[in-house]
């Protein structure tokens, strides 16, 4: 009798998606904040790993329990990217969903999940450069970010990580209309 494998998936049935924000933070002239993600090293529990030429993110994370999106948004943003100075302009009606590549470690955050739910806003910055700050030195939370660029919507789809790009490409759909062209 042969040995049936399970599929490679199977530790995602039956987890849920983790509440999430994603938000695309767009300059005066059209381009949106976009970070390098300080890079998992080996060893490293978190289930969405960085590779080289897929490691550029905008700000996202999780909602707490009673915040509603644009509070989770902005307080995402703030963590971040230490800015402040931004007009609300959209947040998404419907969840995008995306699941993680691979399951976390059992002491990792994500390890009860099998990807996030994410709703996503978009603000214009309407501050000066020196406010961004992504060294996380105004917060208690580790910097996610090793350097970062204003860069076209456009190429997110193409530089993010790799489960992360389909999102990108709706994103792009849904505030496509908010980017340089």
């Amino acid at each position: 009798m042969q040995d049936i494998l399970p599929a490679a998936d199977d530790w995602k049935a039956g987890l849920p998606h983790r509440p999430n924000v994603g938000i695309c933070l767009f300059n005066r002239s059209g381009l949106v904040f976009a970070g390098r993600l300080v890079p998992n090293p080996d060893g490293w529990p978190d289930p969405e790993r960085t590779a080289p030429g897929a490691d550029w993110s905008m700000p996202q994370g999780g909602i707490d329990p009673g915040e509603d999106i644009e509070a989770a948004a902005r307080r995402e943003l703030w963590e971040e990217t230490g800015v402040t100075t931004a007009t609300l302009l959209a947040i998404t009606d419907d969840w995008i969903l995306y699941d993680f590549p691979s399951r976390g470690a059992p002491t990792h955050k994500l390890h009860p999940f099998r990807g996030q739910r994410q709703r996503w806003a978009a603000f214009r910055f309407e501050g000066e450069d020196g406010e961004v700050r992504i060294d996380a030195a105004h917060t208690h939370e580790p910097a996610e970010f090793l350097e970062w660029a204003w860069r076209p919507l456009a190429d997110l789809p193409g530089i993010g990580l790799h489960h992360r790009r389909p999102v990108y490409q709706q994103v792009l759909t849904l505030f496509g209309r908010f980017a340089a062209t």
